[in-house]
């Protein structure tokens, strides 16, 4: 009973911050407005509000709440709380291409719009690449192995933080600054385009996520066991891996790498609520949303009228709780 109520609260604490939230962060920024400049505010106050702050709260919601179900299925996927979504280097790949394009486009092309708008179109493109690599590697006769996807995701992650640090080398200071920047995570540029975006590929992708939580619960008994209780496990891991993959692909060309949300929140959500993928994802995507809200707050405010990366914040916050996250269940084995 006690365990139902402790879920049960959890889900009311998280639908009750989310719209507090989202009042906040409509009010507060480099200026402050009043309550009242929702509905009667100038045009100019209506500007800030619905041209700059709400696409931007969506924005942020949208994309925490995708890292946090990505996280939550790549977790379920390798039988490993520890497991993120970039760890099978596709945040690794979107980067690299992003920054490929920054540095070569800037050296050739200048300050275009070509330059801006092709950065994301680059990141998406060099994720998907990434995605049909890892696969094709990680695909064999028996199915796809997830010790090789791992290793693979390993292998490229680290070939593509190579290839950016050589990058940032040769840029000039501008193009330094801007791809240092972006890949902190940066959430300035977000639009009711990049919204639309967000919501098609969260309309698409999450409700598919969810429909295999069932098959992820029986995965945790392993492979094998799986496989004679009636679940396709190549199909399902292949299905899940593209997915999942395709979500950090876009959410990485839109907003750079923004990190810990996709590991942290699955894990907190499951210290509370337990390893029931049915709960785990719906409620690891509300919390994953709450908590880059939360973070996109602190950053708009903590050095206002300058702005932070939301991903420094993130990390400064993820940090400490996953370090707390670990030793809780570290004393809770030991006092088993």
């Amino acid at each position: 009973m006690s365990n139902a109520r402790a879920k049960a609260s959890f889900w009311v604490v998280v639908l009750m911050l989310l719209p507090l939230m989202v009042l906040m962060s409509l009010l507060n920024g480099s200026s402050v407005l009043p309550l009242t400049d929702l509905w009667e505010g100038s045009d100019l106050t209506r500007r800030i509000l619905y041209e700059l702050r709400l696409p931007r709260i969506l924005v942020v919601m949208l994309c925490g709440g995708l890292l946090a179900i990505s996280g939550a299925v790549v977790q379920a996927l390798f039988r490993n709380p520890l497991a993120d979504p970039g760890l099978i280097g596709v945040a690794g790949g979107a980067a690299l291409a992003a920054v490929t394009w920054q540095v070569v486009a800037s050296a050739t092309l200048g300050a275009s719009v070509w330059l801006s708008a092709g950065m994301p179109l680059a990141a998406f493109l060099g994720g998907m690449l990434v995605t049909f690599l890892v696969i094709r590697i990680a695909r064999s006769a028996s199915g796809i192995s997830s010790l090789t996807l791992l290793l693979t995701g390993i292998a490229i992650n680290t070939i593509a933080g190579a290839g950016i640090a050589g990058l940032k080398y040769i840029s000039d200071s501008m193009t330094l600054r801007q791809v240092t920047f972006w890949l902190m995570g940066n959430v300035q540029a977000a639009s009711w385009w990049a919204v639309l975006l967000l919501l098609i590929i969260s309309s698409v992708f999450v409700p598919v996520l969810v429909r295999h939580a069932a098959a992820l619960n029986i995965l945790l008994l392993g492979e094998q066991q799986a496989m004679l209780l009636g679940v396709d496990v190549d199909k399902t891991q292949r299905r899940l891996v593209v997915i999942t993959a395709l979500i950090v692909g876009a959410v990485v060309s839109m907003v750079g790498l923004i990190g810990f949300v996709g590991l942290v929140v699955p894990h907190l959500v499951r210290l509370i609520n337990g390893p029931d993928n049915r709960f785990l994802l719906p409620m690891s995507f509300l919390s994953g949303a709450l908590l880059l809200l939360i973070a996109d707050l602190v950053a708009r405010n903590v050095a206002a009228p300058a702005e932070l990366p939301i991903g420094l914040i993130t990390a400064l916050i993820g940090g400490p709780v996953f370090l707390f996250m670990i030793s809780y269940r570290q004393r809770e084995r030991g006092a088993c």
